[in-house]
C-alpha cells in the first residue's frame, strides 16, 4: 500500500480531514464513576457518542472508520459486564441499521468470532450482509480484537500455506502479511483518537498503526461530540507527514 502523504481532503471550511481514522473510546466506566452511576451507564451513553462520531465523519467525508468496541482483554472482566456490553452491541446492531443504510455506511467486523455468542454473530452478519453494497464510508467494528492476536492468526495462516507448499518462504512480505489481516482492505489510520486523556495503543492495529498520527482527548468517550472530533481533525492538520522522508 502506497504511504505517500495524499490522505487528506480539505472541506469547505479548510478542516483537514483524514482518510482513515481509529478510535479508542476510553472512559465510559470513569464517566459513569463521575457522575455517580454503574459503569454500565457509562457504555450506554457511549452509543450516542458513537452516534455522533460516526454521522460526522460521514458527513465530513473520511472514507473508513475503525472503532475499538471490544478488544480480546475484555474477556476478563466481570461477566455480567460483559453481558451488559454485548446487550448494548446487539442494540446498536439493529437500531442504527436504518441510520447506516442512510448514509450509505458498509459495516465490517474486525477481530475473532469464535468467543462472540451465536445471536450477537447472528446479528453482526446480517447488519454486514445488509449494508455489503453501500458505497460510503466504511466502519469496522474491532469486537473480540486484539493487536498481538491477528498478527499471530495471520502468521499461523501463511504458516499453514507454506506448508500446504502453495507459498514460499522467500515470497513473505509486507504485502502477503496485510493479504492475512483481518480487514486487509482497509487502508492504515492516518489518525488514532483515544479518549479520557490516556496515551496508550492498547493492543489495537499493531500493524497498521505504522505511521498513523495520534490525538489524545481529555474528555471521556460518552461526552465525545462534534467539537471534540473537530478538534481532533485540526490537530492532525497541523502535522507533517513525512513518512521517513525529507520534505
Amino acid at each position: 500500500m502506497s504511504t505517500k502523504p495524499k490522505t487528506k481532503a480539505k472541506t469547505k471550511n479548510e478542516l483537514i480531514v483524514p482518510r482513515s481514522v481509529a478510535v479508542i473510546m476510553d472512559g465510559n466506566g470513569r464517566w459513569a464513576k463521575q457522575a455517580g452511576l454503574e459503569r454500565f451507564r457509562g457504555h450506554e451513553r457511549g452509543i450516542d457518542a458513537v452516534r455522533t462520531t460516526v454521522t460526522e465523519c460521514v458527513r465530513l467525508g473520511v472514507g473508513t472508520l475503525v472503532l475499538y468496541a471490544f478488544s480480546e482483554e475484555n474477556w476478563q472482566r466481570p461477566q455480567r459486564e460483559i453481558n451488559l456490553l454485548f446487550k448494548l452491541l446487539k442494540r446498536f446492531l439493529v437500531e442504527e441499521r436504518p441510520t447506516l443504510m442512510k448514509n450509505r455506511v458498509r459495516l465490517l467486523h474486525s477481530g475473532r468470532t469464535a468467543r462472540l455468542a451465536p445471536d450477537v454473530k447472528q446479528l453482526l452478519d446480517e447488519t454486514i450482509a445488509m449494508t455489503g453494497a453501500n458505497t460510503g464510508m466504511r466502519l469496522s467494528l474491532a469486537i473480540s480484537y486484539g493487536g498481538r492476536q491477528e498478527l499471530v492468526d495471520g502468521m499461523k495462516a501463511i504458516a499453514a500455506r507454506v506448508k500446504a507448499g502453495t507459498l514460499q518462504p522467500d515470497q513473505i512480505d509486507e504485502a502477503v502479511i496485510r493479504q492475512h489481516l483481518y480487514q486487509p482492505d482497509l487502508p492504515d489510520p492516518d489518525l488514532l483518537i483515544r479518549t479520557a486523556g490516556e496515551q496508550r495503543i492498547s493492543n489495537f492495529l499493531l500493524w497498521q498503526m505504522s505511521y498513523a498520527e495520534i490525538h489524545t482527548s481529555d474528555v471521556c468517550w460518552p461526552d465525545f461530540g462534534k467539537e471534540e472530533l473537530e478538534a481532533a481533525f485540526r490537530d492532525y492538520g497541523s502535522r507533517v507527514r513525512k513518512f521517513g522522508k525529507v520534505l
